[in-house]
């Protein structure tokens, strides 16, 4: 069984469902409110866990009744938690989002706990982090933190995944030059490279830039549109599966731990990863909330032998 450590974030995601995002100053009503278990780290974790992967997450909650729902859903879901901590006197991360009637959303997010992952945190487990095949991690945690895993893990041998999300323009060096692969979507992509999608060649000008700035091995994901490969085995556009979305939130951490799960050490087979991981994605998006729309390995497998 594939093992994967996810170093992350954890949210409580508050979905506001309107029929469209309000204009500035306009007052709206939401025609429903929802709770679920989120953040980007914890969507990832889970999605891993899902795919069929032994999984591990290193992450921070509050100390309030929501960090205690988080832990829950996490276990439930198969996700490992020796490594996640409470942070007294800090709340639990929240997300507060805006989903219209379309299926896409707007997110704020109240970083709280998850700030609190430190170094010191990733050092604990060190040892975890030389028995696995992959780590992952994105930008809701600090930098330091990840920096510290993916080093720890380059040092054993395991696969770098990095997630750029929410997209900083300024991604260390040393980050990047520990990164075997980056998981931008365009605009994050974009953000990073200062090169616009608007088109196919925009991506590859932008996976281009991704390689100079040190990163060998490069997935954009492009909504519905497809996941843009570019490796030394693969350079093309993965389509995406075409469904009726009516839920995009959590569709790209879904698309990283499918992809994660399924990716050999050696990163060969990165297009059939990333087809897989594009028909996981297509079934979350048919589906409201963050982790509960995640589909299960078998639900994958039974759609793809159809």
């Amino acid at each position: 069984m594939k093992k994967i450590v996810v170093v992350g974030s954890s949210n409580v995601d508050t979905t506001l469902h309107v029929k469209d995002f309000p204009k500035p100053g306009e007052t709206i009503n939401a025609s429903e409110v929802t709770m679920a278990a989120g953040g980007k780290g914890a969507n990832q974790a889970v999605a891993a866990a899902k795919s069929g992967a032994e999984t591990q997450f290193i992450s921070r909650v509050g100390e309030d009744s929501t960090g205690e729902f988080m832990l829950k859903q996490l276990k439930n879901y198969g996700v490992s938690l020796e490594y996640v901590q409470t942070t007294a006197g800090q709340n639990t991360g929240h997300a507060y989002i805006t989903l219209n009637d379309n299926g896409q959303n707007d997110i704020i997010i109240d970083h709280g706990a998850n700030y609190s992952l430190s170094v010191s945190d990733i050092d604990a487990a060190s040892n975890l982090l030389g028995e696995v095949d992959c780590v992952i991690a994105q930008f809701e945690t600090p930098l330091e933190a990840t920096i510290e895993a993916f080093k720890l893990a380059k040092r054993q041998g395991a696969v770098t995944i990095l997630n750029p999300a929410p997209a900083i323009k300024n991604i260390p060096q040393e980050l990047l030059q520990l990164t075997d692969v980056i998981t931008p979507n365009e605009t994050e992509s974009a953000a990073i490279t200062g090169i616009e999608i608007n088109e196919e060649n925009d991506l590859k000008l932008s996976a281009a830039k991704l390689h100079e700035m040190g990163v060998s091995n490069v997935v954009i994901t492009y909504g519905d549109k497809g996941a843009y490969i570019s490796t030394a085995v693969a350079e093309k556009l993965v389509p995406a599966f075409k469904v009726s979305a009516v839920d995009t939130t959590a569709a790209g951490d879904t698309f990283l731990g499918f992809l994660a799960g399924n990716l050999n050490k050696d990163l060969t087979n990165i297009e059939q990863a990333a087809v897989i991981a594009s028909r996981a994605s297509s079934i979350a998006v048919q589906r409201l909330g963050a982790q509960p729309s995640i589909p299960t390995a078998k639900e994958v497998k039974d759609l793809m032998e159809k």
